[in-house]
């Protein structure tokens, strides 16, 4: 009879190994940051991340509103129209930003690949260790037939060894009956 004592115990047969389900993700961790780990790579990380927010892009466009409107209304004359300094302030940005979104890119690209590379050796690794567990739940069931079977056979040969005691035990009462 199979004994199932409380999971955790320290007899418990339905204990299971204490598994590290990242150990195939650990040897990428190197990754895990854009643009590294020194000071300005984490600052670039956090101003390239800061391109795509709606807080940059509410707080652009309200500078650029006021910046039109300062220089159209006539406040002042410092970028009159057709507004050549605000273009320049906008190629200067997107100088800046397109490199921060491709190294973002080419960086999360190869960070991508290292953890699909790490998720199909650990989903390697479950499918070993589903057909271990396969392997010894068909040697567990063929253990167990053999069992039924032996018990089987056990049970057929004490019905005959009853029917012959019932027999026998007859017989002699039989015998005493006619020598009495």
């Amino acid at each position: 009879m199979m004994q199932i004592t409380k999971p955790g115990s320290a007899t418990s047969p339905l204990d299971v190994p204490n598994v590290d389900h990242f150990r195939f993700h650990r040897p990428h961790a190197h990754l895990a940051p854009t643009f590294g780990n020194d000071k300005f790579a984490l600052k670039a990380e956090a101003f390239a991340r800061f391109f795509g927010t709606p807080l940059f892009l509410g707080a652009q466009t309200v500078i650029v509103g006021l910046w039109i409107a300062v220089n159209a209304l006539g406040f002042t004359k410092f970028d009159v129209y057709p507004f050549i300094l605000l273009n320049l302030a906008f190629s200067l940005q997107a100088a800046y930003a397109a490199p921060l979104i491709l190294l973002a890119q080419t960086r999360q690209a190869a960070r991508d690949n290292v953890h699909a590379e790490a998720d199909a050796q650990h989903r390697e690794a479950l499918a070993v260790a589903n057909a271990e567990r396969q392997e010894i739940a068909a040697q567990t069931a063929s253990q167990l037939l053999e069992l039924l079977q032996r018990n089987t056979d056990l049970t057929e040969l004490t019905q005959k060894l009853i029917q012959r005691v019932e027999t026998l035990t007859g017989e002699l009462h039989e015998k005493l009956c006619k020598e009495s």
